[in-house]
């Protein structure tokens, strides 16, 4: 039975929006719990949107975090399909789309990010695409099918994780697909160039033709089709749709307005949150892509102060976290970033934080000619980030590697004979998913 003694919102309907709510509810908290979502859909994850939703071998439903029935069990007032315009933090209420307001005595923000448009003629077209939400996912898998019975062209701007995990998929309708990417590699930005033409590789092995070091310049069309995709060396791909898959862009208006304190944004931006993940006032929180987060407990020969996640684990431990934190509980979040992906017959798992720039060796345990291996990014001999690669169960390893503090021999990290468990500091533990496959 709910009691009105105090109001807690949550500001952003997805995975760690819901996942604060039910920890709110499993800790106790007896009060009302307001979740407000600009989607119509109940609370979702994002990682089937590019992966087994979009590929069909999963159906639509298992991509909510709980059934709808459970918000209403649980007491949680949803309001789906419903924005938030501002925060008055004198008031301490939040006023909604509709002209109403909602009082709070704690405030989460759980606003995600937004994909970052193509600034270039011809976004206008029907068949330029976004892959954040699951309405996206809806209308691009409905494309993908599509061009798969039609030999039609796809073109993705972008060669990260959900352009290769979406060119994965668009291969697997049958559709053919070319890849523009400004970097000379895929995944540049985040593993680095030395596996990044293991990726390339991977992809041109089924089909995929990707061009390197461009950038789109034009969508051309006719009748408000897409026929066409030019780039900044003069060519010209054919095209019956193009995915804009460049990155995202932390959703910070409400908080900035509001006065809280934004992160640089050439480190990525989001809001500023401590290690409970309060922002700069006291009682509004903030988890999961938009919360950029201190470097604590790992990282600490890296030269920025404060990191941005945007993946699954973030959301899923820190919406927990950051309930605990509103409920008085001492808590410090100092989750290693995770995330994982699968691309046809490869699936992997990444822990740590070692953009090109910050490491100065990358280490293979293995055999990256097979896509069975494990690699490591390392700076003064210390672990920054490990990624498995077709090879399981050790990322409660990899992860202690990454949290450790001591030098580690580089002989012992790529020789299979040496055991990871023997390696870095005891105590550490992993958040691996299960892998099935």
């Amino acid at each position: 039975m709910v009691d009105a003694h105090q109001t807690f919102v949550i500001v952003g309907g997805g995975l760690a929006g819901a996942k604060a709510a039910e920890t709110l509810r499993s800790e106790g908290f007896t009060g009302r719990v307001i979740l407000i979502g600009d989607e119509r859909d109940h609370p979702y994850e994002r990682p089937p949107l590019s992966k087994g939703y979009l590929t069909g071998k999963e159906g639509r439903d298992s991509v909510f975090v709980h059934e709808r029935a459970w918000y209403a069990q649980a007491e949680i007032e949803l309001h789906l399909g419903q924005t938030v315009t501002s925060i008055d933090r004198d008031l301490r209420c939040v006023h909604l789309g509709d002209g109403t307001s909602v009082r709070y005595d704690k405030l989460l923000l759980t606003t995600g990010a937004e994909p970052r448009r193509l600034d270039i003629p011809g976004t206008d077209l029907a068949g330029v695409h976004h892959l954040r939400r699951l309405a996206h996912a809806d209308r691009l898998r409905r494309t993908l099918a599509a061009l798969g019975r039609d030999n039609g062209h796809l073109v993705i701007a972008g060669a990260g994780w959900i352009g290769l995990e979406v060119a994965a998929a668009a291969r697997g309708y049958g559709a053919e697909v070319t890849v523009v990417e400004t970097a000379p590699t895929p995944l540049h930005h985040v593993i680095g160039p030395e596996l990044g033409q293991l990726f390339t590789e991977l992809h041109q092995e089924h089909g995929v033709r990707f061009h390197f070091g461009v950038r789109l310049t034009e969508i051309t069309g006719q009748d408000g089709m897409v026929l066409s995709a030019r780039t900044d060396d003069g060519e010209e791909h054919p095209a019956h749709d193009v995915l804009a898959a460049i990155g995202a862009a932390p959703r910070t208006a409400l908080a900035e307005a509001a006065g809280l304190d934004l992160a640089d944004r050439a480190l990525g931006g989001g809001i500023a949150v401590d290690t409970a993940l309060r922002t700069s006032d006291p009682d509004i929180y903030a988890a999961g892509d938009v919360a950029a987060l201190p470097v604590t407990g790992w990282g600490g020969t890296l030269s920025v102060p404060r990191v941005r996640v945007e993946h699954w684990a973030n959301a899923l431990n820190g919406g927990p976290a950051a309930a605990r934190a509103m409920l008085g509980q001492d808590v410090s979040y100092d989750r290693v970033p995770y995330f994982f992906s699968d691309q046809y017959d490869l699936g992997l798992e990444y822990s740590g934080w070692a953009p090109p720039g910050s490491y100065d060796q990358v280490v293979v345990r293995g055999d990256a000619g097979k896509r069975e291996f494990i690699a490591f990014w390392l700076k003064d001999r210390k672990v920054l980030a490990g990624m498995n690669v077709n090879v399981w169960d050790v990322t409660e390893d990899i992860q202690r590697l990454v949290r450790s503090d001591e030098p580690q021999d580089p002989d012992a990290l790529a020789d299979p004979a040496v055991p990871l468990g023997s390696l870095g500091s005891p105590g550490a533990g992993g958040q691996g998913r299960a892998h099935h496959g």
